[in-house]
């Protein structure tokens, strides 16, 4: 009895391990397909993220711990907006971890494109409004205005 508890619970280990490696593959799928589909010249970087420096900018680098004010517009791969503002006096270590790996690609008066896997972004929940899905590949138009 105990042996075959165990052998279920490894399979559904196994199992849990398996489907996000396919998540993943599929993410990336999903990125490279929309980089091809809108022809953009994007760069991979850490943990999935994908990047296009449109202006690297000129002024002051940030870090993943910088306070920032930046402009942004965030829609889903189907063109979807699901939030767009200013946000300013913001700790980039308060945000999804696709802005904290992306946003320091910009200098200071920098913009650019931010194609974030789910799994730095808002993962198997989703977001709490409901405005991005679950397993959601999201994209981030983003200016950075000014480093503090």
């Amino acid at each position: 009895m105990r042996i075959s508890i165990l052998l279920v619970l490894l399979i559904i280990g196994f199992s849990s391990c398996d489907k996000k490696v396919d998540q993943n593959k599929s993410d990336k799928e999903i990125i490279l397909q929309y980089i091809a589909d809108h022809n953009l010249d994007a760069i991979e970087g850490e943990s999935g993220l994908y990047y296009v420096v449109n202006n690297p900018g000129t002024g002051d680098p940030c870090t993943a711990a910088s306070k920032v004010k930046a402009t942004y517009k965030g829609y889903l791969t189907n063109g979807d907006i699901f939030d767009e503002g200013t946000i300013d006096n913001f700790f980039l270590s308060n945000a999804i971890v696709g802005w904290q790996i992306g946003i320091p690609k910009f200098r200071e008066g920098g913009d650019g494109i931010l194609l974030i896997p789910s799994a730095i972004g808002y993962g198997s929940s989703g977001s709490q409004s409901g405005s991005i899905p679950p397993n959601a590949v999201i994209i981030f138009e983003v200016e950075l205005i000014k480093v503090y």
